[in-house]
């Protein structure tokens, strides 16, 4: 059987390098893969269907707060993702767990909960520090309504909340303009919006928590 391959996902070199010394020295079995950004989360996952765990900063280039999680957890549902944020604040954990990660590293933890925290998730389970923030029943609503759109559309989304008009977005992605009004169509129907706008208020609401 061949060896875990982990995805390190963080803008930061310093970070991601301590972060794969800590790897390299608890799990030497292990490959490791990296990315600095969120459209590298993508095109890497893409690349290697092998990755079995992503450990994901909440704030690379191309992230709108919580928006790589809930990418990868729409188009890659096999694969769980584990939080690693400078931001520990209890609802911030919370969010994450609402928005279907299956673990949370405070980046000032110690080696043994990170090796603790890898090891539990790739063992089927979870693994978060205590939290003091109630469930929210907002974040469940909105993250059982993002959860009804297509990886595609998903990536719609996200061009909509960054105002782009439908011929701009069907050059960014590679899609006939017809294609973007289908799928702005449904994206507001599967949101419960009214418009461009309401959707891309949905979005902001993603990274209303500072300094994620």
């Amino acid at each position: 059987m061949p060896p875990p391959t982990l995805l390190v996902a963080d803008d930061h070199p310093l970070f991601r390098a301590a972060l794969l010394h800590v790897l390299r020295e608890r799990f030497a079995q292990f490959h490791t893969l990296e990315a600095a950004s969120a459209a590298t989360v993508s095109s890497t996952l893409q690349e290697h269907p092998e990755v079995e765990l992503v450990l994901l900063d909440l704030t690379m280039p191309g992230a709108r707060g919580f928006s790589t999680l809930l990418h990868v957890r729409g188009e890659y549902p096999e694969i769980p993702v584990v939080i690693i944020s400078s931001n520990d604040h209890p609802r911030v954990i919370r969010r994450a767990q609402q928005f279907g990660a299956a673990g949370f590293i405070p980046k000032s933890a110690p080696a043994e909960d990170i090796a603790g925290a890898i090891e539990a998730v790739l063992d089927g389970g979870s693994w978060f520090p205590p939290m003091a923030a109630e469930r929210s029943e907002a974040d469940a609503d909105l993250a059982a309504r993002l959860a009804q759109l297509t990886p595609q559309q998903f990536r719609v989304l996200l061009c909509l909340a960054d105002g782009l008009l439908n011929k701009q977005i069907a050059h960014e992605l590679g899609l006939a303009e017809n294609t973007v009004k289908v799928h702005v169509t449904a994206i507001l129907k599967k949101l419960e919006c009214y418009s461009r706008t309401q959707a891309a208020v949905l979005v902001k609401s993603l990274e209303n928590d500072s300094d994620l």
